[in-house]
């Protein structure tokens, strides 16, 4: 099949670019800084050029928007809704132009979309959307609107000829250097993987190779649309998170840290604490419900799977000094 994956750059998009060009697709990525082979340049705003490798695609996958990684500024919240929504604009325009129009539009979502809460999981059935929970935060409201006007922008295209579903993604666990596991997994091994803030708040969560798989799924399954949650079925108390994945990692202790200490570190690291905080607890209700297998429907064997494949990365890197007779040294398991 031909994929597109606009905004596809990123950890996310790595993720799927690997997984789909290892299954033999042609995939071709729309970057704003183009640099590889397969990479087409596009504004992210605008329909251009760029909108012929959507004509006689099979695929889109849109994972456009400005990183939340980051200060939750008034600047860097509008740009994030921003950046999202028009580029999801941009695409359904490209789409609705296309002489032979994609049979499918996958459109990047959130799991933020649903409240915090710790009482029960959120489906896409039941779940509860956030944004007017009692005791957080106001601007983490914001992040749900975003998420809604996102979802919305997808929804009003005029695509009747391409099936559209929304992926209410949680965090996506890969081995990557600069994703969100290789974060946690230096937290761990630097003795501050504990509990924050009580450690109570839900983390969700999916394993890389499992995102990749949906994905291939949501593109064969015709009978599917509208959103659906990319998640693993045992979401955990962030502390319960931690302690997994310390033990994958051989690291005893985790230092707790107050709401304070987060606010403290959240502002070194440059980010937020909405992402430390937020409960979410999302569960995979469509995906479950339509027959899909998880590899790794719970976080400690997911934990170690990632581990191992890191320490596998650095011990295929590792380049150390040499004996005198000129015999590679054996390096030690990380």
């Amino acid at each position: 099949m031909k994929i597109v994956i606009p905004g596809g750059t990123g950890q996310v998009g790595t993720v799927l670019n690997r997984a789909l060009s290892a299954a033999g697709h042609e995939v071709t990525v729309l970057s704003r800084q183009p640099a590889r082979p397969g990479e087409v340049p596009w504004d992210g705003r605008t329909v251009g050029p760029w909108a012929e490798v959507i004509d006689g695609s099979d695929v889109v996958i849109n994972l456009a928007g400005r990183s939340v990684s980051c200060r939750y500024t008034a600047p860097h919240l509008q740009a994030m809704m921003d950046s999202r929504v028009r580029s999801t604009r941009a695409v359904g325009e490209a789409i609705a132009a296309a002489a032979h129009p994609p049979r499918v539009w996958l459109q990047m979502s959130t799991a933020t979309i649903y409240a915090h809460r710790f009482d029960a999981p959120n489906d896409e059935r039941t779940g509860v959307i956030g944004g007017a929970e009692p005791g957080v935060p106001g601007y983490w409201a914001y992040s749900v609107d975003i998420a809604k006007a996102w979802e919305r922008e997808q929804a009003n295209a005029d695509t009747p000829h391409t099936r559209k579903v929304a992926l209410r993604s949680a965090m996506v666990m890969s081995p990557d250097r600069g994703g969100v596991f290789d974060v946690l997994l230096r937290l761990a091994r630097l003795g501050l993987g504990g509990p924050v803030a009580g450690g109570a708040q839900y983390v969700s969560w999916i394993h890389d190779h499992d995102f990749a798989r949906a994905v291939q799924f949501l593109t064969a399954r015709d009978d599917i649309a509208g959103p659906v949650n990319l998640a693993a079925p045992g979401p955990l108390p962030q502390r319960m998170f931690m302690h997994a994945l310390r033990t994958a990692s051989g690291v005893p202790v985790g230092l707790p840290a107050t709401k304070g200490m987060a606010e403290l570190g959240a502002f070194a690291l440059r980010s937020d604490t909405e992402l430390l905080l937020k409960s979410r607890r999302v569960i995979p209700g469509r995906l479950l419900d339509a027959g899909f297998d998880f590899r790794y429907p719970q976080w400690p064997a997911a934990a170690g799977d990632l581990v191992g494949r890191v320490r596998g990365r650095r011990r295929r890197h590792w380049t150390g000094p040499t004996t005198p007779s000129g015999a590679d040294r054996t390096p030690a398991t990380p």
